[in-house]
């Protein structure tokens, strides 16, 4: 039974039986099989079929919680046997926030060391598409932002504020002062993250704390895109300290502190509230607490 949930998940998630076969390595024929094989042994229809997909049914949307968590659960069981025998292992999946990823490093660079059979696959996603993951367990755990927005049912560990810089080229007018307020920030022409992204969202709050709206003359879903039209200069752009790490480096760029407000946000691990969780997420929920910064502990 445990392959026929694991394939209902996997067209919950797709809402399309092609994707779905596909996700689960099987031909459309076996997954729509093992739907029907499903339906009958529970004794109830899940999907509503037509020409193509059309949704799950109240009993299918019923069914989809019971099989997220015995999936987790036997995902867990085999996790926690392989663990007794050989000790940690497999492939723990991590999803990120782009602000975030800088700092994935000081989660997987211990653990690492600790656990050298484990492997990561760490991906770059929006808030809400780390938390619809979670729940499809189609990652373990996320870096994301903890006081935002609803994080639902799951387990969060603190792990830094992340706090703001305006990024403009060395030689701007503005590099050399101490301090920028947000609305003379908001008069520059800046370049942003895309609406869709978190950080953005939280930006836009504080420029209309400060009384201005944003107006970025360019908008991309990559840093590395806003920091090279910052490099090429003319324009500027607000990150916070932790994504703009890997770049101040560069003779060519400054960061300033944003001021009035002086904003600041946790960033934290979430993982799906699980008891008892695997051994290979236990080690890692403890591995980010003990790399939290002191003041968010």
């Amino acid at each position: 039974m445990i392959d026929r949930l694991e394939m209902f998940i996997a067209l919950a998630t797709e809402e399309h039986f092609g994707r779905a076969a596909e996700a689960c390595g099987v031909s459309q024929p076996t997954l729509s099989a093992a739907i029907k094989a499903l339906e009958t042994e529970l004794g109830v229809m899940l999907v509503w079929r037509g020409s193509r997909y059309r949704g799950l049914t109240p009993e299918g949307a019923r069914v989809l919680d019971w099989a997220r968590r015995i999936v987790a659960d036997a995902r867990a069981l085999r996790a926690e046997m392989r663990a007794a025998r050989s000790g940690l292992s497999g492939n723990l999946r991590l999803a990120a926030v782009p602000t975030a990823l800088a700092a994935v490093p000081r989660l997987t660079a211990p653990f690492l060391a600790r656990h050298p059979a484990v492997r990561f696959t760490v991906l770059s996603r929006t808030f809400a598409e780390i938390l619809a993951m979670l729940e499809n367990l189609e990652v373990d755990a996320g870096l994301t932002y903890l006081e935002d927005a609803p994080l639902g049912r799951v387990t969060a560990v603190p792990l830094y504020r992340e706090r703001y810089r305006l990024i403009l080229p060395a030689g701007h007018a503005l590099a050399s002062r101490s301090a920028v307020p947000w609305a003379e920030a908001a008069a520059l022409p800046l370049c942003l993250l895309t609406p869709d992204m978190q950080n953005r969202r939280i930006v836009n709050r504080h420029l209309a704390e400060a009384g201005v709206t944003a107006m970025p003359v360019l908008e991309s879903n990559s840093f590395v895109t806003l920091i090279a039209h910052v490099a090429a200069g003319g324009f500027a752009t607000i990150m916070p300290v932790q994504a703009a790490s890997m770049f101040l480096d560069r003779p060519d760029l400054a960061a300033v502190p944003l001021v009035e407000p002086e904003a600041e946000h946790v960033v934290g691990l979430v993982a799906p509230y699980r008891d008892p969780l695997t051994p290979v997420l236990a080690a890692l929920i403890e591995a980010a607490r003990a790399a939290a910064e002191p003041d968010v502990r």
